[in-house]
């Protein structure tokens, strides 16, 4: 509720805002938006009545609808709007001249100075109980999910088998194959026939659906049949049914009637077919087209496989074109003097290095030989072995009689100790 506050001063008359309409005078006026919150604070206290009346105009802007009932008995009209939240309660067919009751609010527009109703609930005047039940169920199923897009399973692109639910000998019948199999000749279907109206309607629909989805060769059902008028198509609105084709594991296409007709089986099904020609339109890819699809592709992979050859070509052409493969001989030549001056030198290395250790070899073979015992024996002298080849080095271990082993420059000789003999004096030099 808007609140208007008085900010006048003392001896000053009061903005129209602070003057209240029932207050308001010619030298105290009330303003227009004061007047018009008034009066839609008024209305807002009005409850929602149910009224009755003909549709003079219906249009839909931007998802809500404004139009106009007028009275069945005088000129009197109202006018009326439909938001969009309020859509889905309502039936979808209500057209201009249609006869309704309608649960109806007051509502007035301050910025526009507009008075109209808003609508929240609608029916057909003479809509039997079994349909107003259908509208019902239509939505509680919708809040179910159970017309949820993303819960709607994708038809095969090629079906080998169709599992067609329908009337025997029905028009149905013959459009679905006749269309189906001018598309695909190969098609092959599985028909199970059940009363497309009337009590027998839902029980054989039931029974015919359960041995389709059953079955693991029958790719798609189709369930079709002629259009008829609201009666005859309630048996495709059954709660029992629409459950049936939410549970199936198979995608169920629904082909009840004509484009207007709208039964809970289109809702619930995984595909909604117009009329039967349309289901074996949309059933079946058509083989031409296919075929002339096939024909565009293998042209245009034959373009891009063209292309690359022709690429990959002058790729190959402007390598052969370089000097390198073009004339390799001076290049060979260069890099085989390259090789024999590098061998050359390779081969110079080896033998100065082979030199050096030879006279290397030489020099240790020399120093080793000086140092041999064999070298000292060479210039005279020989080594004394005790038993055990134990060398003597002191002649108090040669008592008489030891045997002694001599080793000489050439060979060794048996020998027998004497004892040790004095060391005769050193002659002094006079």
């Amino acid at each position: 509720m808007t609140v208007f506050e008085a900010t006048t001063s003392p001896g000053e008359s009061p903005p129209a805002d602070a003057v209240a309409p029932r207050d308001s005078s010619a030298d105290a006026p009330t303003s227009v938006a004061r007047l018009n919150g008034t009066i839609r604070d008024f209305v807002a206290r009005w409850n929602t009545v149910w009224v009755e009346g003909e549709i003079t105009s219906w249009n839909v802007r931007g998802g809500n609808i404004f139009a106009r009932l007028k009275d069945t008995r005088s000129d009197a009209q109202i006018s009326i709007r439909i938001w969009s939240s309020v859509r889905p309660r309502i039936p979808g067919d209500l057209a201009v001249g249609d006869h309704v009751v309608a649960a109806v609010k007051a509502d007035y527009f301050v910025k526009a100075g507009d008075f109209s109703f808003a609508v929240s609930a609608m029916k057909h005047v003479g809509l039997g109980d079994q349909l107003e039940k259908l509208e019902k169920l239509r939505l509680q199923l919708r809040q179910e999910g159970l017309f949820d897009p993303s819960r709607k399973k994708r038809l095969p692109f090629l079906p080998h088998v169709i599992g067609l639910i329908t009337g025997e000998k029905s028009d149905a019948e013959k459009d679905v194959h006749r269309n189906a199999e001018l598309r695909w000749p190969q098609v092959r279907f599985r028909t199970e026939y059940a009363a497309v109206q009337g009590d027998r309607c839902v029980p054989e629909t039931l029974a015919a659906l359960a041995r389709l989805d059953a079955d693991p060769d029958v790719d798609v059902i189709v369930i079709a049949r002629g259009g008829g008028d609201p009666q005859t198509l309630l048996g495709f609105s059954d709660e029992r049914l629409v459950r049936a084709v939410a549970a199936a594991s198979t995608p169920i296409v629904s082909a009840i009637g004509h484009e207007n007709d709208h039964p809970l089986l289109d809702d619930v099904a995984d595909l909604r077919a117009s009329t039967p020609t349309d289901a074996a339109k949309r059933v079946v890819p058509d083989v031409s087209e296919q075929r002339a699809l096939i024909a565009q592709l293998r042209s245009r992979a034959t373009t891009r496989l063209t292309q690359r050859l022709s690429h990959d070509i002058a790729q190959l052409e402007q390598l052969r074109s370089r000097p390198s493969l073009r004339s390799p001989d001076p290049i060979i030549e260069s890099r085989s003097q390259d090789v024999w001056l590098l061998l050359s030198r390779g081969r110079d290395t080896i033998r100065r290095q082979h030199d050096a250790a030879g006279r290397a070899t030489s020099e240790l073979r020399a120093s080793l030989r000086a140092l041999s015992p064999a070298a000292t024996l060479s210039r005279g002298y020989a080594i004394a072995h005790l038993d055990g080849g134990v060398i003597l080095r002191d002649a108090a271990d040669a008592p008489a009689g030891s045997g002694l082993t001599i080793t000489v420059d050439r060979g060794s000789i048996a020998a027998r100790s004497e004892g040790e003999i004095e060391e005769a004096p050193v002659p002094r030099s006079g």
